[in-house]
């Protein structure tokens, strides 16, 4: 089997070189606008190759889609939509780990047309937040409420943010400016990226504060009969208030400004420039997640509680951001590829976890990696 992965960052390198190792046999590509970026992850993977790729021209880009079997993408999210639109062109599987703007299931019609299947947002979260709260939702009757909180972030706080970059920088921007998700009292409401700031105590990890991100995304729409449900990111305190500041400042901004007589934007200058201080790949992070979904079964108030606490790999080097990322990714395009998942179609990662017996197999794989998901019936 051949496959490329697009991008070859933080997460989609770890992605490539786990797949690789848990598919024998398959032939690995990386791809990335950077052809040096590329060779260089490649360089740690058996047999893999590095080459370049653009999402600028479509044409070429489907063309060159269309010599593999399967796609993972791993690109930021302001260029992951048109590379699944190329996927589907090439009518070429893919599993995506972007956070694309768009709203993947757009795409669903003509991926069927393509008999094709789609996997958007498999990532952490969204992606494996989903996969668990779909499974929980398949153990209900009803649901009532399914409140998702997680965060990457050093596993001791790092001035001035409290905060290290472990995956893309225009991503974590898009966390802080996108309008967000959930569903109140039965109905979806619109709120803003940062608000619903509260402090909680998770176990293992200590103080941090919570606030909400737009991490719902499909579940908003393949769940509506929930009557609460958010999604909301974990940072250590203090955080929020400083990232308010740089927001109202227009450091976020997409409006480009004029320095010397040349246009730029200064989202991307701010993304340049956390990239530059805030990735310190000496200092482990961690993953922290806590998924509650309650509900009713059998006539009784009932409910799950699945919680993940991972670590960075001091002996690998590979942080938990990327474990828990790369990690479900990969395990889910190694079943795409098995057959194990059937499409055609864009397929969200909770319809995945609603299917008998699936979750069950990605946390055990998860667990011989050692990222370790806990359940407590609630």
């Amino acid at each position: 089997m051949k496959i490329i992965v697009l991008g070859s960052g933080k997460i989609g390198s770890i992605m490539a070189r786990d797949f690789s190792e848990s598919n024998p046999g398959s032939k690995v590509t990386l791809g990335d606008i950077s052809e040096e970026r590329a060779k260089k992850a490649a360089s740690g993977i058996k047999g893999a190759r590095g080459t370049t790729i653009t999402t600028s021209d479509h044409e070429a880009l489907t063309e060159q889609l269309s010599g593999y079997d399967l796609i993972l993408g791993a690109l930021p999210g302001d260029y992951g939509y048109r590379a699944l639109e190329a996927a589907i062109e090439a009518k070429v599987d893919t599993v995506d780990v972007s956070f694309t703007p768009e709203n993947p299931t757009q795409l669903d019609e003509e991926a069927r047309n393509a008999d094709v299947t789609i996997i958007p947002d498999c990532g952490v979260a969204p992606g494996l937040s989903n996969i668990l709260t779909g499974y929980s939702v398949s153990r209900l009757d009803n649901v009532r409420e399914a409140h998702i909180m997680v965060g990457g972030i050093p596993e001791t706080p790092v001035p001035p943010l409290g905060y290290t970059i472990t995956w893309s920088a225009e991503g974590l921007v898009d966390e802080y400016v996108r309008e967000v998700t959930i569903i109140e009292n039965g109905k979806k409401v619109q709120v803003p990226a940062l608000s619903g700031l509260e402090e909680i105590d998770f176990p293992g990890v200590g103080k941090l504060e919570a606030f909400y991100t737009d991490g719902l995304r499909t579940l908003a729409v393949s769940f509506p009969e929930v009557e609460n449900m958010w999604e909301k990111t974990l940072r250590y305190r203090g955080h929020v208030e400083k990232v308010k500041l740089l927001r109202e400042l227009g450091f976020f901004s997409d409006e480009p400004v004029t320095v010397k007589g040349a246009e730029v934007q200064p989202r991307l200058v701010t993304a340049r420039l956390l990239e530059r201080s805030l990735w310190k790949p000496e200092i482990g992070d961690l993953l922290a997640m806590n998924i509650e979904v309650r509900g009713e079964a059998g006539g009784k108030k009932t409910g799950y509680r699945h919680r993940i606490i991972d670590r960075f790999d001091h002996e690998t080097g590979v942080t938990a951001m990327a474990r828990t990322t790369a990690y479900t990714a990969s395990i889910v395009a190694g079943m795409l590829a098995q057959g194990a998942i059937k499409g055609p179609g864009v397929i969200p990662p909770e319809k995945l976890g609603m299917k008998k017996g699936f979750t069950v197999n990605l946390m055990a794989q998860l667990k011989r990696r050692g990222v370790l998901v806990e359940e407590t019936p609630l």
